[in-house]
């Protein structure tokens, strides 16, 4: 059965007939406030040509009508970006749906953006700049901030530890000032630019994943292709921190539970695997027993029963990703950072915890 749902497309307006060098993708599932907020800025961007691509996975409250409106509105301006709206039946989650953007595309970038943000007006030619400065770039990391506190950084990018723990790089860091791009593990898919060549090579997002690590499971294929991805200071993104899904709620403790053993069972090298497999599981184990302490919820370990009763599934998509892996450990080890200490994993996500608290 076809994973492609039924669409609708509205074609490009206004007067620019150039091929765009730059597709941006917006998901939207019941966000009218927040596309409200997202795609005027994304519609202000300066300094390269692009195209606006917002996929609809099945609002029920007026979303789509809304964009209809915005698209005949903006019909009479000439210098507009030309605007598309992929409408679909049902909500494909997050991954699936910047999928059909990306093949309903031609670009050869493609920058994800979640419908909870807005970009500055120079982020997308920073992208840009930062990528064509070097053809092994496959992706590139905006800075995201608090849209409540935009002197705080909340991503500079994907950092990843030995435990297998993904997190924000740089969350609560005090905003950068532009500056160079610096090679990172891999790009938030909340504010990223993504080289079709790169997307060719090692695939797109994985869409059984719905929603939440689809980006860090992407960065992991990419390294394990030799391609890098550099943070750049210089393209800032306001976000407003898991506002789709919400911070902590059973919906996402259960999809990160579930995708973050899919991840380190496709991508994982098998030597690092069973040098670290006792840290992995000691740490997820622990992680998993405080949320039964602590939140009385156990959504976290629900996702990873279920991860376990896909192992054939994971298997086969792990034999196929580490058989087209070109890197050795050495390379992607570079990037990744040693075993942390439980008091080391608290404090990241410590300035996290003390954004969203004043919200």
């Amino acid at each position: 059965m076809s994973l492609l749902p039924a669409t609708e497309a509205i074609v490009p307006y206004g007067s620019i007939t150039m091929t765009p060098l730059v597709t941006v993708v917006v998901v939207n599932w019941n966000g009218l406030p927040l596309l409200r907020r997202c795609l005027p800025p994304v519609l202000a961007q300066r300094g390269v040509p692009y195209e606006v691509i917002v996929v609809d996975n099945g609002s029920s409250d007026g979303s789509l009508d809304w964009l209809r409106r915005l698209a005949a509105t903006m019909a009479a301006s000439p210098t507009a970006p030309p605007l598309r709206i992929l409408a679909s039946e049902r909500n494909l989650g997050f991954a699936a749906g910047n999928n059909l953007a990306i093949r309903e595309s031609q670009a050869p970038f493609i920058a994800t953006l979640n419908n909870d943000a807005w970009p500055e007006p120079d982020c997308l030619a920073a992208l840009v700049a930062a990528a064509e400065s070097d053809p092994s770039i496959g992706s590139c990391a905006a800075q995201m901030v608090f849209a409540s506190r935009p002197d705080v950084v909340n991503s500079a990018g994907i950092a990843l530890d030995r435990a297998g723990i993904a997190w924000d790089r740089e969350v609560g860091a005090a905003r950068h000032p532009p500056g160079p791009a610096t090679e990172v593990f891999g790009a938030s898919a909340g504010a990223a630019l993504y080289r079709r060549t790169m997307l060719d090579d090692v695939g797109l997002f994985a869409e059984s994943f719905f929603m939440y690590l689809e980006d860090v499971d992407l960065a992991w294929r990419a390294r394990l292709r030799q391609w890098q991805c550099v943070y750049v200071p210089a393209a800032v993104v306001r976000h407003l921190h898991s506002a789709s899904a919400g911070e902590g709620s059973p919906f996402k403790l259960w999809h990160l539970g579930r995708n973050k053993l899919a991840v380190l069972v496709r991508c994982l090298p098998g030597r690092p695997l069973l040098r670290y497999g006792g840290a992995i599981i000691g740490y997820d184990l622990a992680a998993t027993l405080l949320a039964l302490l602590a939140r009385q919820d156990a959504s976290g370990l629900r996702g990873r029963w279920a991860a376990l009763r896909c192992w054939r599934e994971l298997a086969t998509e792990r034999r196929q990703i580490q058989s087209q892996r070109t890197a050795t450990w050495n390379d992607v080890s570079a990037w990744i950072e040693p075993v942390p200490t439980p008091a080391r994993v608290w404090q990241r996500f410590r300035h996290l915890r003390a954004v969203l608290a004043r919200v």
